[in-house]
């Protein structure tokens, strides 16, 4: 049953200004919804309990927030793609007093969020009607302690938030100690996301990969989460986290990450870059 008093959301299709957006129900959890865009799964949120992470890459993105600061440490964060604002939720039940901001171009799919999936409720989060590059852009010089990049048009992340003059612009608004946590997927031998990590790894001093080991090896198509930081991660809490959570999950950093990025060039704005789309098949698709 939904909470007293709320209006339960609709399992239906939804027209947004990219296309279609889809909610379904998730049978095996109450208040559990699934937000596709393009017949591609976006978001998970369980209404009653933010905590609750499904998605496996959305799980290895909580536990580097988990391990950053002091536990239960207000942030300052903004969030490049909002979808139905999983990680947000997450931060703000798990650090109480955060403030944040979500940077989204689909206004007609932040309207369906606080419609269906509603934000209201989720304190201090603001969501912001604009793309990633504009967003950014406008907030101030070390303004943030968080930088989320989880943007992508259906299955594929836009490309020019994945150049180096982007991480430079991200650098700019983070402070000294912040981070910067991505979310790459790729397939096949991974060009796309050694050359992201190569691209980060050009602007920040600090930098690690996690990902499930068949991914990382390129065996299959799948999420990677990338974290850098001008200052130290807390890479061996990570590790520990990575090999013995729900998700099993394998860290690479310093000479690993050097052979993980050996021949891939950072990205640069004006270069033709051809961002990886998942085969029909990850997502059941015809």
């Amino acid at each position: 049953m939904g909470r007293k008093g709320r209006r339960e959301p609709k399992a239906d299709r939804y027209t947004i200004a990219t296309g279609e957006a889809e909610l379904l129900r998730d049978a095996d959890r109450d208040n559990g919804w699934v937000l596709c865009v393009g017949g591609v799964p976006q978001s998970y949120v369980d209404l009653t309990d933010p905590t609750y992470l499904d998605f496996e890459y959305m799980r290895l993105m909580g536990d580097v927030v988990d391990c950053l600061g002091l536990e239960h440490e207000a942030f300052d964060a903004v969030h490049i793609g909002g979808a139905a604002c999983t990680l947000p939720r997450y931060i703000a039940a798990t650090r109480p007093g955060s403030r944040q901001v979500v940077l989204e171009p689909d206004g007609q799919l932040v309207q369906l969020v606080r419609e269906q999936l509603p934000v209201k409720d989720v304190p201090g989060l603001k969501i912001r009607i604009v793309d990633g590059r504009a967003g950014i852009a406008a907030l101030d010089d070390e303004a943030d302690d968080l930088v989320v990049l989880d943007a992508y048009t259906e299955a594929s992340m836009p490309v020019e938030l994945a150049t180096q003059e982007f991480a430079y612009d991200v650098v700019r608004v983070l402070r000294p100690g912040g981070v910067y946590l991505i979310n790459v997927a790729d397939g096949f031998r991974l060009p796309f996301a050694r050359r992201m990590a190569a691209t980060v790894r050009s602007v920040f001093r600090h930098t690690l990969v996690l990902a499930e080991p068949g991914v990382l090896r390129g065996r299959r198509f799948g999420n990677l989460i990338i974290a850098a930081s001008r200052a130290p991660l807390p890479t061996r809490e990570l590790t520990r986290k990575a090999a013995g959570g729900l998700v099993q999950a394998r860290l690479i950093e310093g000479d690993g990450l050097t052979a993980f990025t050996a021949g891939a060039a950072p990205m640069h704005d004006g270069e033709e870059i051809e961002a990886p789309v998942p085969p029909p098949q990850v997502f059941g698709r015809p």
